[in-house]
């Protein structure tokens, strides 16, 4: 697999998974660094940096699927807004975006059209999920890489990280903003999708100790700049609930009895907060 244009853009981000410290080199359909270890660009885009032990938790092929159609659906369009609006703010357009959870690249899209001459680059656990993203937008690369372990890029050399319902590594954002650059979080509200939750059994909910989990993990590290409340009621029309449900964790948990389209709301609340954190 030849190398696209966007990671080709991203490669002096990258350094090796495995020895860490050396730099990544393109080499006949694959990244390989000066210890010869090799990892493979898939003919999809994006390059399969994750070794070992794999992440079980990635969307597979039906919830990136049901990702795909939703949000083209646009019903998060005001989230996408919002978060290219709070990455945009104080840095270049020539700035560098790393998602780290991607999905499909539809935020890290988002803030690469807001900023004309910004590179990005989505990790994410799941393959299926990952050839979305490196289409997602011709400036956009991806890799395979689990948030928990510590990131196969080197220090400072993000302007802005965006973690969008994604687990969060703060000590490994830190590391590799640079001093002045942003992290970019949104969560839900215990308002969002209540409608689904009422009506599905064993949809997952909003832990009411979230915030305060969300501050003692990111304070050491950040420090809160401006918070946006994104609310507003969205319709669904056709299948749009069925798919909202399964390209969520809840996926895992519910039945197929549960998502009878008869028993499925009309009409959604999403209520997400967005911060703009800045390093300590």
């Amino acid at each position: 697999m030849s190398l696209s244009p966007a990671l080709e853009l991203s490669l002096d981000l990258l350094r090796c998974p495995t020895c860490r410290a050396r730099r990544l080199r393109p080499d006949r359909g694959a990244l390989r660094c000066p210890a010869t270890h090799t990892f493979d660009i898939a003919r999809h885009g994006y390059v399969s940096l994750l070794t070992g032990t794999r992440a079980t938790s990635g969307d597979d092929t039906a919830m990136a699927q049901a990702r795909d159609r939703f949000l083209s659906a646009g019903r998060y369009a005001p989230i996408r807004e919002a978060v290219a609006r709070l990455a945009a703010d104080s840095v270049s357009e020539q700035a560098t975006v790393v998602d780290v959870g991607c999905g499909t690249g539809y935020y890290l899209a988002g803030v690469l059209d807001r900023l004309p001459g910004a590179r990005g680059l989505g990790l994410d656990t799941s393959v299926r999920a990952l050839r979305s993203a490196a289409r997602a937008h011709a400036r956009a690369a991806a890799a395979t890489w689990d948030v928990f372990r510590p990131f196969p890029l080197a220090d400072a050399v993000a302007d802005v990280v965006l973690d969008v319902f994604s687990p969060r590594n703060p000590a490994e954002f830190h590391r590799v903003l640079r001093p002045a650059g942003r992290l970019v979080v949104v969560r839900p509200t215990g308002r969002h999708l209540a409608e689904l939750r009422g009506r599905v059994p064993g949809m997952v909910t909003v832990d009411p100790a979230k915030e305060q989990r969300l501050h003692r993990a990111l304070a050491p590290f950040f420090e809160a700049v401006v918070t946006e409340q994104v609310e507003y009621s969205t319709a669904l029309a056709g299948p749009e609930a069925l798919d909202l449900v399964s390209m969520t964790p809840s996926a895992r948990h519910v039945s197929r009895a549960d998502l009878d389209d008869g028993l499925l709301p009309d009409q959604v609340t999403v209520s997400v907060l967005a911060t703009a954190y800045r390093p300590r």
